[in-house]
């Protein structure tokens, strides 16, 4: 395949060293807090503006643990409740508006609640209902699409959510390949599965996250630090005298959805070793498919992964988003009924239900038809650059990067804390001051108007025009002129 870089929205892709020096520099300063009579300020907008959504929260912590169902919705200090999005903004049941940096945790590439998948996701509720447990028409549509611009997927079979997917596609590596290991790219999250909440947010964490999950789970499952191509070698080679590797998982732009950025040559390296020691390579493109572009960033990295894992954007932002596709000689141990010869069991009510799959290919339809992968990541390039801009010119030490549309910044550097076991309390503590910044600078951009994922991540449109980067510059400026020297 040959890499048409006017498809994606990645326009030039970065040198990651000045990125993790920045970083590094970032985690060695003390804490850059917001002056106190500011922030008293954007506390005293929940106080007065925001009332509705804290009854709405009080009455929710009496019958909901912590008050929120899902753990991109707790903001400090507590959460809002959202009752209408349009495009590139979202409105609060007191009646602010905001702009969405969110968009639904990322499969909103159009924009939220785009009218066109709202019309045909109403159509077909008024036909045949969102589920019948039978097969529909958008199911082979769906998939279609799928394998139709994702170069390595011949099969497409569709879950419930990313976690399962991750589940399904570790135990078809393993009857696939007759082996058992599995290796990650340390502080990647894939899904919150009992072998898979292993090293989790920060590299080298290891068991840190896993309570209630018994140690003899994580038996089979390593991980090796972004970047280190020696280490996943290392690795690869010792797992042949204990059992073999039956595949090694990871997200192509790096860890967290790019939060830790690999070299661009990382995916193409891992895809050799994966080859020369019998392993199946599974992307992660929970984040990435139809984000980056049609192809994903495996056509972007121009790599062909055995399996690759989807979700998020593939239902278009409804319910029940997540799936595996691969080559049709590994996906065949997915079979649905009687058919087929060894299996692995997935499974699930709602799976490829026909909203969701109705709603997830008029949504691939529309990214295609409208260019919006590479519309968004124009629009990634120029927040970004206006955030660097804003950093070099109140002399923060706050760091911006971009893979397209996906866009990091960091005022705190939470999991860019070294972990070193010998100090183990101290680090914890500093992660949690960093932890409690980020919650901080959250608070204060939502205060300004900006939605964003916990105070560190933005997502961009394809309604995000230059009109509405240029006033959610204008809100940040508002909070970095802001911040106590």
């Amino acid at each position: 395949m040959n890499m048409n870089h006017n498809t994606f929205s990645i326009s030039e892709y970065h040198d990651i060293k000045p990125i993790y020096k920045k970083l590094e520099h970032l985690v060695s300063l003390p804490l850059q807090h917001i002056e106190p009579k500011a922030m008293e300020k954007y506390l005293d907008f929940y106080k007065t503006k925001c009332t509705k959504s804290r009854a709405v929260y009080e009455k929710a912590q009496q019958y909901i643990p912590g008050g929120v169902q899902h753990n991109l919705a707790f903001n400090y200090p507590f959460p809002l409740t959202f009752n209408k999005a349009e495009g590139a903004y979202l409105y609060d049941v007191d009646g602010n508006k905001y702009i969405d940096f969110l968009q639904a945790g990322g499969p909103t590439v159009l924009g939220s609640n785009y009218p066109l998948v709202r019309e045909k996701a109403i159509e077909l509720i008024n036909e045949c209902g969102p589920s019948t447990g039978l097969l529909h028409e958008y199911e082979y549509k769906l998939a279609e699409i799928i394998c139709r611009n994702i170069p390595s997927v011949e099969r497409f079979r569709m879950l419930g959510s990313g976690t399962e997917a991750v589940m399904g596609a570790l135990r078809l590596a393993r009857i696939k390949t007759g082996k058992t290991k599995v290796i990650k790219i340390g502080g990647a999250y894939h899904g919150w599965s009992d072998q898979m909440v292993y090293d989790l947010r920060i590299p080298g964490t290891r068991f840190f996250d896993a309570k209630g999950i018994p140690f003899m789970m994580h038996w089979h499952t390593q991980a090796v630090p972004p970047n280190d191509i020696d280490a996943l070698e290392s690795k690869l080679k010792w797992n042949r005298l204990r059992g073999g590797t039956a595949a090694v998982i990871l997200e192509p732009v790096g860890p967290e959805s790019g939060t830790y950025p690999v070299y661009k040559e990382f995916a193409q390296q891992a895809r050799q070793l994966c080859d020369k020691y019998g392993a199946l390579l599974i992307f992660d493109e929970v984040v990435t498919a139809f984000r980056i572009g049609m192809s994903g960033a495996q056509g972007y990295f121009n790599v062909k992964p055995d399996l690759t894992i989807f979700g998020k954007v593939v239902a278009g932002g409804y319910p029940s988003a997540g799936g595996i596709g691969g080559k049709a000689e590994y996906m065949d141990g997915l079979a649905a009924g009687l058919q087929g010869g060894k299996k692995v069991k997935v499974g699930g009510t709602m799976a490829a239900n026909p909203l969701s799959c109705c709603a997830g290919y008029h949504t691939l339809a529309e990214i295609e038809r409208t260019n919006a992968c590479v519309k968004a990541g124009r629009s990634g390039d120029r927040i970004t650059k206006g955030l660097n801009q804003l950093i070099d010119k109140y002399g923060l030490p706050f760091v911006a990067y971009n893979q397209g549309s996906i866009c990091h910044l960091e005022a705190a550097g939470t999991l860019f804390v070294k972990i070193k076991l010998s100090k183990l309390k101290s680090v914890l503590e500093e992660i949690n001051r960093r932890k409690k910044l980020m919650e901080e600078y959250g608070a204060a951009y939502m205060a300004e108007g900006i939605v964003t994922l916990a105070g560190s991540r933005l997502y961009c449109s394809m309604a995000d025009t230059d009109e509405v980067i240029d006033d959610a510059l204008n809100r940040f400026e508002r909070v970095f002129k802001n911040v106590k020297k």
